[in-house]
């Protein structure tokens, strides 16, 4: 195993499939002692169970990030079985095209609008605001790291609940690398664009052009694939990591050149 998180204690929040499930896993192969946590108990189960196979140090707490009081209960007991925490890392996201059919701005449900705001960007700044008494005392070095989008930086069609808490995640790094930077807090953000998830494979299977979905997911990239969720764990690694020390309130783009130009490769 790496060291380069050696020691450290990482939250990671939905970390049950995925690139949250990547980064619990890269974190623990890199030395650090994880908190896997995740709304499907079998899922983080299915992480954990991979991580302690692995020889790294986990543990596993059910929570649904739309209560914030599980989300104290959480950050207590991470912080009392680990003795601190030195890494919150807010992975957890939902997409409306997950939860409706409806998902066009003058249709989309209001309680869906409600559960895409609190998971996406209500808990980030909750898991924020009760983890900050704990990564104050870090002396490993504390670090916040966000999962935002490619979409806190342009549109795409039926998501505008998705990019505009994705846009508001990628503010609110910003805000809280201001605020704690007094404490000796960083907090950065990463921003993917179509990676190899559960997500994106269920949405994939149900598509009856499946050429034509993969095309517009990658289409977009300069890299011609989707990107891999053990790249994205990578990158969360190195922001956790105290490699990273001068760096903070940074939105770091991870998304095969997406970005880069205004074209569809065909």
């Amino acid at each position: 195993m790496g060291n380069r998180l050696d020691g450290k204690v990482c939250i990671v929040t939905g970390a049950g499939s995925g690139m949250g499930r990547a980064s619990a896993v890269e974190m623990a192969m890199q030395g650090g002692r994880v908190m896997v946590t995740d709304v499907n108990e079998a899922a983080g189960q299915e992480t954990l169970a991979i991580i302690r196979d692995a020889g790294g140090e986990a543990l596993f707490s059910l929570c649904n990030l739309r209560k914030a009081g599980e989300i104290r209960s959480l950050i207590d007991a991470a912080a009392a079985h680990f003795g601190g925490i030195d890494v919150l890392h807010n992975n957890a996201a939902v997409h409306e095209t997950d939860l409706t059919s409806q998902t066009s701005i003058e249709e989309l449900p209001d309680d869906v609008w409600d559960m895409v705001y609190e998971i996406n960007l209500k808990a980030l700044w909750l898991t924020t605001k009760y983890a900050v008494p704990w990564l104050r005392k870090s002396v490993l070095g504390a670090a916040i790291v966000n999962v935002a989008s490619t979409g806190a930086f342009v549109s795409y069609p039926q998501a505008g609940a998705y990019c505009a808490t994705k846009g508001g995640g990628l503010m609110l790094t910003k805000a809280t690398a201001v605020d704690l930077a007094k404490y000796n807090i960083r907090c950065n953000c990463y921003c993917p664009g179509a990676i190899d998830t559960p997500m994106v494979q269920k949405y994939y299977e149900a598509a009856p052009d499946k050429d034509a979905i993969m095309s517009s997911l990658t289409g977009a990239h300069l890299i011609p694939r989707l990107g891999r969720p053990e790249e994205i764990a990578k990158l969360a690694c190195f922001l956790a990591s105290n490699d990273s020390s001068f760096v903070t309130g940074a939105a770091y783009v991870i998304d095969g050149g997406t970005l880069a130009w205004r074209g569809v490769a065909t």
